[in-house]
């Protein structure tokens, strides 16, 4: 796996009591980029691990990466979902909100 994460107290903490469910707003926020790569790695073996990750992240390729199911909001609403890969891979959704 390599590299170091640093993990604020309070998730450290709920780390600690291995719980069920994680939330997770924008864990990729201010990091710098070498950083990113193992946030989401560590995400998603959280998530093979068992823990369902609720996760809202503006870097929608790297949340979308790592996700099961997906939802692209617009203006507060749902305008897309479907597998994390099945949204990566829709052309429309690369062209709106992905710079493809």
């Amino acid at each position: 796996m390599g590299g170091f994460v640093f993990v604020d107290h309070e998730r450290a903490r709920a780390l600690v009591v291995e719980p069920e469910m994680m939330l997770l707003d924008e864990p990729s926020i201010g990091l710098e980029p070498k950083y990113i790569d193992d946030v989401f790695e560590r995400i998603d073996q959280l998530n093979d691990l068992g823990t369902t990750m609720l996760l809202v992240e503006q870097n929608a390729e790297k949340g979308l990466s790592v996700a099961d199911k997906g939802f692209v909001l617009a203006s507060g609403e749902i305008k897309f979902t479907g597998t994390g890969t099945e949204l990566l891979e829709d052309e429309e959704i690369g062209r709106l909100y992905l710079g493809g």
